[in-house]
């Protein structure tokens, strides 16, 4: 909205006039998502403890999780509306990357949102059947690669079906109308590879704020002439405006790790975890990066990774690789403290986000 109401004004205030930049409005967003997450984190943490809205937590865990029972969950909604909030207000709304990188957000955090109501209303560690709550994030999913390729057809100067490859730059292979299906599985592996690593005091959050910081910069050089053109990368100069998204996405996340740190007093709950994973993979579909996602979000796909496996090994052999199942439980279970799993999995979250802006480069 101040979209619209600042630059006009430039003529008679100057300085305005920076508020036509997407450096700026980046920059702003993500301090006015940063700001409303500090506000407003005090004022729902105390309502969900009013409404006893607080974290089940399962049996099966590690024991000293047991004393976490009780903290506030659903937390997810701070984040999400810290950084909705700072997009629509800096953002170009008639922008079509913007509104569909909205609009998945908001699905894919309403099937988070009805998982936690039904954990909470039955005080159970279960809310949606897997088939369900796989389900309705497969068909968010396939409405959003339907609405790509469709654009891709009428458009082909704002999307396409190819594939941007790592390391590679003259495989560009074109999917054609099953695109709709890999941004689908796209989508739906993200938003459950953030939702599986949440499972300690700020785990999720640290390293979906990296993964957010390293999106923030490729969507700015996706809309960037010059940078898209010098890296060999696909250039929709429209896609430019999802920085100012991506941008609000990393304040959000650093204001409500000032709550979630250890020891945390909130939970995301799944409406955070499900709603950050889809827009996490939005934003890599929108920008023809999705490949390059698996670096950038090289934690997730560990702790996806390590679940498949601990599962098809069990049913196959009847013998468990892992402690436990995801991978950070695994090392809790094998000694470190929660704060040195943390820590060391931001460790790792950096050095994949790092790893991936460098392999622009290497193409």
């Amino acid at each position: 909205m101040l979209y619209y109401l600042l630059p006009p004004l430039a003529s008679y205030l100057g300085i305005l006039n920076v508020t036509r930049y997407i450096t700026f409005r980046t920059a702003a967003a993500s301090l006015t998502a940063l700001a409303l997450s500090l506000v407003l984190g005090p004022w729902l943490i105390r309502k969900l403890r009013e409404f006893q809205i607080g974290q089940v937590i399962r049996q099966e865990g590690p024991s000293t999780h047991q004393a976490k029972a009780g903290t506030p969950t659903m937390g997810g909604l701070l984040i999400l509306v810290s950084a909705i909030i700072p997009t629509l207000l800096w953002a170009d709304l008639s922008n079509f990357y913007v509104c569909i990188a909205l609009l998945a957000t908001i699905s894919f955090g309403a099937v988070g949102l009805a998982d936690d109501y039904l954990k909470v209303t039955r005080r159970s560690h279960r809310g949606l059947l897997p088939r369900y709550k796989i389900g309705l994030q497969a068909i968010v999913a396939i409405g959003i690669g339907i609405a790509l390729v469709a654009l891709a057809s009428t458009s082909p100067a704002l999307y396409s079906t190819h594939l941007i490859v790592p390391f590679f730059k003259n495989f560009v292979p074109d999917l054609g109308v099953l695109y709709i299906f890999f941004a689908a599985l796209v989508l739906v592996s993200t938003a459950n590879g953030v939702n599986l690593t949440d499972g300690l005091d700020g785990l999720a959050i640290s390293t979906f704020a990296v993964a957010a910081t390293a999106f923030t910069a490729l969507t700015y050089v996706i809309g960037h002439h010059t940078l898209a053109e010098y890296l060999l990368l696909v250039r929709f100069p429209p896609a430019g405006e999802l920085t100012i998204f991506c941008g609000s996405l990393v304040g959000a996340s650093l204001g409500f790790l000032w709550y979630n740190s250890y020891p945390a007093e909130i939970f995301m709950g799944d409406v955070g975890s499900l709603g950050l994973g889809g827009a996490l993979g939005t934003v890599a579909v929108l920008i023809k990066q999705e490949l390059l996602l698996i670096i950038v979000g090289g934690v997730f796909v560990l702790e996806a990774g390590s679940v498949i496996l601990q599962v098809a090994s069990f049913k196959l052999t009847g013998r468990r690789v892992f402690r436990m199942a995801p991978l950070h439980h695994h090392f809790e279970l094998s000694g470190w403290s929660e704060p040195k799993v943390i820590s060391r999995f931001l460790i790792i979250a950096v050095i994949c986000a790092l790893f991936s802006l460098t392999t622009l480069k290497l193409r």
